[in-house]
């Protein structure tokens, strides 16, 4: 079969890549085409158009990049006409994805799955009337979706586990280190020590967001807040996709800091004390991770967003850890309460010591329990096939 994706941003072209390895599995004479990112041309999916191409957000940033915008969805409209998919895959990115979900709705051309669901608990709700409407399958892979779709609007949806579960475990599988382990697989610490040169002092790990506008509104205050700490702790940054390390070194001046380049993130979750991690996926990373952490955001404007969140946020947090587990497991820290004072204080409480680590630690295995076994690519591939085949059986 020929399988059409679309995903937009880091975190979906991760899972989108693991998904493609299920189907692959599954179907041996699989075909993949669309929008992504290079994890997905690993598993060998034609990429039209890469991601970072068009993973604007903001008003400001949609509105001055919406000319490539809108012709990154036209050459996705054209090619999935010219192509004929048996199905669309949508990975999250609700903004672009919802209105790709209306054109091939609208074409008949083949059904339209949905794996990582729209954030619609949280915010633009509305939206579940386009998708009612234009998306044939769900694959929710957060436990809380469950009730939000089924019971609140009466909207079936399958539960398939959280990939993010499966990437972990395959980490720690492959890094943990054995009695007789070669120099390569001897554990993610020493990898991450040896290959990029760092002390033996114990790490504070930096995750500030994949987007250059996240990384240039949250990273001068943990560094403000974390340096607080560095005689004692080296405090190293994740380095996102596609962002140059030039683009880091502008906040980093003055400061003990080490950046690493893509890719490392897990070896430094691996080895970290403690985190300092903007919302979205790294939140639920490191807590599978174990490693005790500060849920920061802020956004150039703070008072605005403070304001529209008591307006329009529908949850009463924003970290997953939090939202998975259903009451405060991570302290968040957002907008205005993001200052560096602050952020200082909550670190040190989940610090080595801190009165609040072992509490969190204990959270993050409730959270965990909540989200299941890994195997979420293999259960939602293995959906897709049997619901694809059930439709053309009956069509």
């Amino acid at each position: 079969m020929k399988y059409f994706l679309i995903a937009g941003e880091a975190s979906g072209d991760l899972h989108a890549s693991h998904l493609i390895g299920a189907l692959k599995a599954a179907d041996p004479q699989a075909e993949f085409r669309g929008l992504g990112g290079d994890f997905m041309a690993a598993e060998g999916m034609t990429i039209l158009r890469h991601y970072r191409e068009l993973a604007y957000m903001g008003f400001l940033n949609v509105a001055l990049h919406l000319r490539t915008i809108l012709r990154g969805m036209k050459q996705c409209r054209e090619e999935i006409v010219a192509w004929r998919p048996d199905v669309v895959i949508l990975v999250d990115y609700p903004g672009f994805n919802l209105k790709i979900a209306k054109f091939v709705h609208s074409t008949a051309l083949c059904p339209v799955y949905y794996y990582i669901a729209p954030k619609l608990w949280a915010w633009k709700e509305w939206r579940i009337k386009s998708m009612r409407r234009d998306v044939d399958e769900v694959f929710s892979i957060l436990p809380f979706e469950i009730d939000f779709f089924e019971k609140k609007h009466d909207y079936p949806i399958h539960y398939v586990g959280n990939p993010t579960v499966d990437e972990v475990s395959m980490f720690l599988e492959s890094h943990s280190p054995s009695p007789d382990a070669s120099p390569v697989r001897e554990g993610g610490s020493v990898v991450l020590r040896r290959a990029m040169a760092l002390s033996d002092k114990p790490i504070i790990a930096l995750l500030c967001g994949s987007r250059r506008q996240e990384i240039r509104d949250n990273l001068p205050n943990m560094l403000a807040a974390a340096s607080a700490f560095a005689p004692k702790y080296q405090l190293v940054i994740a380095g996102a996709p596609a962002i140059e390390r030039e683009y880091y070194e502008q906040f980093t001046k003055g400061y003990d800091v080490k950046i690493l380049p893509e890719g490392w993130t897990y070896h430094l979750l691996y080895e970290s004390d403690a985190a300092l991690v903007t919302s979205g996926t790294a939140t639920l990373e490191t807590a599978l991770f174990r490693v005790p952490q500060v849920v920061c955001y802020n956004v150039s404007t703070p008072r605005l967003y403070t304001f529209l969140r008591r307006l329009l946020l529908k949850v009463p947090f924003v970290s997953l850890v939090n939202l998975i587990a259903g009451r405060e497991v991570v302290k968040e820290l957002l907008f205005l309460e993001m200052n560096p004072e602050d952020c200082r204080r909550a670190l040190a409480a989940v610090l080595p010591g801190g009165a609040g680590r072992e509490a969190m630690l204990a959270g993050y295995d409730e959270m965990a329990a909540r989200l299941g076994e890994p195997g979420a690519p293999q259960r939602a591939a293995q959906l897709m096939i049997q619901l694809l085949h059930k439709g053309s059986q009956e069509s």
